[in-house]
């Protein structure tokens, strides 16, 4: 195979301005540098988000997996999604409970059901049939990663979307949703169209305040921009944002088109990301 590559994941919108997110940052750069490998190998786009959003879950440095924090209730309630871009094919799990890799879950209702979206008692009762590895103890495997917040709706996400040599684009996301949340709450994370999104031209995944992003269908509308409205990907992907800034939203998103070209607007006070750009160069940032 000899096509062009490209790759962006994301730790989540807004960053404190007296940390200096060191941890993150390399874990970002490991990663892309793994994303680079499998893509350049030829491994396919799904596999290879799939992988990176697992590892962002299970390394318990961002509001995902084991870095999600618990809800007014006290429990851990999981959102995650998965897109393919050539056929539209998505899996998404919500308030999935007691699981270690909401990804895995998401992308086996993609793969094994009828269905686009599992939630609640039903998304959990899915994992346990297909024995999807599960968190021992509660109290023991999640670590937040939360640091306080004064933000009115603090929030967390991972996610990634690829660009593989055979021209197949995908995204997936991962929350552990907004900060102190209400019980049952959902966001635009699991939702096809506004936290996640692939078709044929992009792949988009979104981070921010879920509400705004869910108002506006943010991801689809990226999609809806350039197809209709015949905007390149930045211009797209900037609009969009903006009309999550108009609502009174922040967060940001990261996309990839056909050609490898890459997006990664945001309004929040920064968002950590990593870019394996279509020139094989890796770039890590956080503002």
């Amino acid at each position: 195979m000899t096509g062009t590559y490209a790759l962006v994941l994301h730790g989540g919108a807004g960053v404190l301005a007296d940390h200096g997110y060191p941890e993150q940052i390399a874990h970002m750069r490991k990663l892309a540098e793994l994303g680079k490998s499998m893509l350049a190998s030829g491994e396919t786009a799904l596999d290879t988000v799939t992988e990176i959003v697992r590892q962002l879950e299970a390394s318990g440095l961002y509001v995902a997996g084991k870095g999600a924090s618990p809800n007014k209730a006290g429990r851990y309630e999981l959102d995650a999604a998965i897109m393919t871009g050539h056929d539209r094919k998505a899996g998404a799990v919500a308030a999935l409970t007691g699981f270690v890799s909401p990804i895995h879950a998401a992308r086996a209702v993609m793969e094994t059901t009828p269905h686009v979206m599992l939630a609640g008692r039903g998304a959990d009762a899915f994992g346990m049939q297909l024995n999807l590895e599960r968190v021992d103890s509660v109290n023991d495997y999640y670590t937040p990663a939360a640091a306080p917040d004064d933000r009115a709706m603090a929030t967390g996400t991972v996610g990634c979307v690829a660009l593989d040599r055979a021209g197949n684009l995908v995204a997936a996301t991962s929350t552990g949703g907004t900060l102190n949340k209400m019980e049952g709450r959902i966001g635009d994370c699991p939702v096809i169209g506004s936290g996640t999104w692939a078709d044929s031209q992009v792949a988009i995944s979104c981070t921010g305040q879920g509400e705004y992003f869910l108002r506006t269908a943010t991801a689809k509308d990226v999609a809806a921009r350039m197809a209709y409205g015949g905007l390149d990907l930045a211009a797209a992907c900037q609009a969009s944002i903006d009309e999550v800034g108009a609502l009174g939203g922040e967060g940001g998103l990261i996309a990839v088109d056909r050609h490898g070209n890459i997006a990664q607007p945001f309004n929040s006070p920064g968002m950590k990301r990593a870019v394996v750009h279509a020139d094989g160069r890796i770039t890590v940032d956080i503002d």
